[in-house]
């Protein structure tokens, strides 16, 4: 197989070692080398544990909607994220509420947690919007659809904050990071190295956070680097970890630490969560074409949602009545996207110049004047 899964002896199919704290049979690993990264998590309890689950059990529903959605005609596209709920969930929840979040366009289980509203997150699918909320609400950007430019938006945030005095203040209401989301094949993009060197050079608080999905579109990552993608941020002087990304523990583990090195003014660090896109790229791909079925199905048996599942169970944290209200809630979430998404309407035409610029400009105000003329002109000549 081009991509095979991790193993459950702390060390990704190649051999190359990662973070785990759970194995794929939902039992807790006590390799040495974690020693550290478990201690992050000695703090989560139940309560925890059962939001996690929550987040990642809503983020698939939105995600098996909102194909649906598109299948219906409802949507124009839609990115999937199937497989990779515990790498974003785990990373999320490990963030302050300061901090700054610029993602890329598959990042469902992270606006789950920073409370984007579902409908808001399906705007720019369905063609009514660019953006869909507000970054200031939720300290989050705007979905990024250009690979990679997202990373050097963030970089240029963090140094934002940096000169603004806002990290190594030791404060923990005024110490903020930044985390930038990207994919495996995104990481081949020169917007990610510009932003690598800025950021090395600058100690940036800012997290890179690659999500390796093992796929590229088509394109497999033995075809993105000759060494695991982690070790890309040494060349830059930055330091890397490899995690499990389907272990939703390690993945908040190991963004905890990079975290508290940002906050304290030691700059970058580069996390590559190994995962696995169980679905499309997108609704417009066909992954049958470039991949097998074996693989897909050796890759579901390390299932992020199961494997939380068995750890909850295994712990005796597992209360059907309660494991029920969350199925409830995500038919909930389900049955509001059918019914809000189709309700959106389209925009007036004219609004296409509200945000060209952030204020005024001579061009695009003539240009609004010359196309209300010629919407006035089209419709009374239709009469």
């Amino acid at each position: 197989m081009l991509n095979a899964p991790e193993g459950s002896d702390g060390a990704s199919a190649e051999g190359v070692p990662f973070v785990q704290l759970v194995g794929p049979d939902g039992r807790r690993t006590e390799g040495a080398q974690d020693a550290a990264y478990r201690d992050r998590t000695a703090h989560l309890g139940t309560e925890e544990l059962r939001t996690m689950y929550r987040d990642m059990v809503l983020t698939r529903r939105f995600d098996d909607e909102s194909t649906a959605l598109q299948r219906q005609g409802e949507l124009g596209l839609y990115p999937q994220g199937r497989g990779q709920e515990a790498a974003q969930v785990g990373s999320a929840r490990a963030l302050r509420p300061q901090d700054f979040v610029f993602p890329s366009y598959r990042e469902h289980g992270v606006l789950q947690v920073r409370g984007v509203d579902p409908v808001d997150r399906l705007r720019i699918y369905r063609g009514t919007e660019h953006g869909g909320w507000d970054p200031a609400d939720h300290r989050v950007h705007l979905n990024t659809l250009v690979l990679g430019s997202q990373t050097l938006h963030a970089t240029g945030y963090a140094l934002g904050l940096q000169r603004d005095g806002l990290v190594g203040t030791g404060d923990p209401e005024r110490d903020t990071a930044v985390v930038t989301y990207f994919g495996d094949g995104a990481s081949s993009q020169g917007d990610v190295s510009e932003a690598l060197v800025f950021a090395a050079v600058n100690n940036a608080p800012v997290v890179f956070f690659c999500q390796n999905n093992q796929w590229a579109i088509s394109e497999p990552t033995s075809r993105q680097t000759r060494v695991p993608l982690y070790k890309r941020g040494e060349g830059f002087g930055i330091p890397g970890v490899r995690v499990d990304g389907n272990d939703v523990l390690a993945s908040y583990a190991v963004m905890t630490e990079a975290l508290e090195r940002a906050y304290a003014g030691g700059g970058p660090t580069f996390v590559e969560a190994y995962t696995y896109r169980m679905g499309a790229h997108t609704t417009s791909d066909d992954p049958t074409r470039y991949r097998e079925r074996a693989e897909e199905e050796e890759w579901a048996l390390r299932d992020p949602i199961d494997r939380l599942a068995a750890l909850l169970r295994a712990e005796d944290r597992w209360d059907d009545d309660w494991a029920a209200g969350v199925a409830a809630d995500a038919e909930t979430l389900a049955e509001r996207l059918r019914a809000d998404v189709r309700s959106i309407e389209d925009p007036p035409s004219v609004s296409m110049f509200d945000h060209v610029y952030a204020t005024p400009q001579a061009q695009v105000e003539t240009e609004r004047a010359w196309f209300t003329t010629y919407q006035d002109e089209t419709a009374e000549a239709a009469r």
